[in-house]
C-alpha cells in the first residue's frame, strides 16, 4: 500500500531544522518542531530575553528560515517589507519569550500563547498573534503588586505587566549567571 507524504509538512520540517540548526550548537539543547518555550532551560529563555546582538540573530534565523526569507546572517539584505515582516514576527516571539521568564520567576501564573509551540507562533503568526495579543498574561495571586493590578481595568494591566519586564529581566539574567 502506498504512503501519502505531506509535502507542507515536510517543507516546514525541514525549515525547522534549519532554523533551529544554530540553537543546537549554540545552546546546547534539543529543538524541533513541537518545542515549546516551557521545554527550553533558563538560561536558553535568559539569553534570548535580552533582546540583544546575538540573541536576536538567533530568533530573526528561526524566524526567517521558517518564513522562507533566508537565515538571520541576510537580515540586512531583506526588503524593507519583509524586514517588517520579521521584526513583527520578533517582537511577538520576544513577547513569548519574557512573558515565560515571567512565568518562571512565578510572577505570572499564564500567558496567551504558552501553549504553543515557537514554530507554530512563527509558521501561523497571522492567525495566532491577533488573538494571542488581544489577551494578557495573568498576574500571579503572590506577586506584591497583586491587588493593585486587580484594580486595574485590562489596558491598564497590560501596562503594568510590561512595566515588570524589566526586572524580569534583571532577574532571570541573575538567574542565569548563578548556574
Amino acid at each position: 500500500m502506498s504512503r501519502v507524504i505531506d509535502l507542507q509538512e515536510v517543507r516546514f520540517r525541514a525549515a525547522v531544522k534549519r532554523g533551529y540548526r544554530n540553537w543546537v550548537s549554540r545552546f546546547g539543547e534539543p529543538f524541533g518542531p513541537d518545542t515549546r518555550f516551557t521545554d527550553m532551560s533558563m538560561e536558553t529563555l535568559s539569553y534570548l530575553a535580552q533582546g540583544k546582538d546575538k540573541g536576536t540573530f538567533y530568533l530573526y534565523d528561526l524566524i526567517m528560515n521558517l518564513k522562507g526569507l533566508g537565515t538571520g546572517f541576510e537580515f540586512n539584505e531583506l526588503t524593507p517589507k519583509n524586514k517588517m515582516v520579521v521584526i513583527d514576527l520578533y517582537l511577538f516571539v520576544l513577547d513569548q519569550v519574557r512573558f515565560e521568564c515571567m512565568k518562571r520567576l512565578e510572577w505570572i501564573e499564564r500567558y496567551p500563547g504558552e501553549a504553543h509551540a515557537l514554530a507554530e507562533l512563527i509558521d501561523q503568526y497571522n492567525d495566532l498573534a491577533p488573538r494571542l495579543q488581544a489577551k494578557i498574561p495573568e498576574l500571579s495571586r503572590t506577586h506584591p503588586g497583586y491587588d493593585k493590578y486587580r484594580e486595574l481595568n485590562t489596558f491598564d494591566q497590560e501596562g503594568f505587566i510590561r512595566k515588570l519586564i524589566p526586572k524580569a529581566l534583571k532577574a532571570v539574567e541573575d538567574y542565569a549567571s548563578t548556574r
